[in-house]
């Protein structure tokens, strides 16, 4: 192995592994339209890029008085994503790149999603990332979602690292926040630019202010390598 011996890395997987939030959207805006709520916008979307299903749905409840429960609205909106996600994932090429690169240094990898774990599983079978990332934790499995720590200190448990040996990948200010508190160095990719001055994001290690456009493969290994020799 490189420089990386003793360092796992966590990833989040809407809108950092694959570019999942279109299907969210139309699963979200499906749904709510369903209920009577048809104005539905990308720009309202955005507001819970980062945040687990569970609290989206509770929020929309509250914000648009909904007459379905929590559970009723999630099972909605968890059966049209799935639909959207088995047909139509893709894996952003840079990401799948990094990923191949840390499974041929044999560093310890795992998934910690805001998404239910149907829909985890579904994208990672779907986009073939599963033949690397084969642990995985939903915010459904742990007591909190994003911001709190526990998605990413479920993961370090199951792959048996220490936080401070975990390097976390992220594309919102909520998981930015989440890798800060549980104690693990992140690189943070933002899916809106426009949110890459959010304090959130300063707390990351690396900060790739144009998020995707700006990522690639080997800058996020090279800084992982010098971060691991820092540490």
């Amino acid at each position: 192995m490189s420089g990386l011996r003793g360092t796992s890395v966590i990833f989040d997987l809407d809108g950092t592994l694959v570019d999942s939030e279109p299907n969210y959207f139309e699963a979200g805006r499906q749904t709510l339209a369903a209920y009577g709520v048809p104005d539905f916008t990308w720009a309202d979307h955005e507001r819970y890029v980062g945040i687990s299903t569970r609290e989206t749905v509770a929020d929309w409840k509250d914000r648009y008085a909904l007459p379905a429960t929590v559970e009723e609205l999630l099972a909605a909106t968890n059966r049209r994503y799935l639909e959207l996600a088995r047909s139509a994932t893709r894996a952003y090429p840079e990401m799948r790149g990094f990923v191949e690169l840390l499974a041929a240094d044999g560093v310890p990898m795992a998934v910690a999603s805001g998404s239910s774990p149907e829909a985890v599983a579904a994208v990672l079978t779907g986009t073939g990332l599963d033949a690397h990332l084969r642990t995985a934790v939903s915010a459904d499995e742990v007591a909190h979602g994003k911001p709190a720590p526990d998605v990413f200190l479920e993961a370090a448990r199951r792959l048996g690292a220490s936080p401070a040996d975990c390097v976390v990948l992220e594309d919102a200010a909520p998981g930015a926040a989440a890798a800060h508190a549980a104690g693990m160095r992140c690189i943070a990719v933002p899916y809106v630019p426009a949110q890459a001055d959010s304090p959130e994001f300063a707390t990351a290690g690396l900060l790739l202010r144009g998020g995707q456009r700006e990522f690639t493969a080997r800058t996020a290994y090279d800084w992982l390598v010098e971060s691991a020799a820092l540490s």
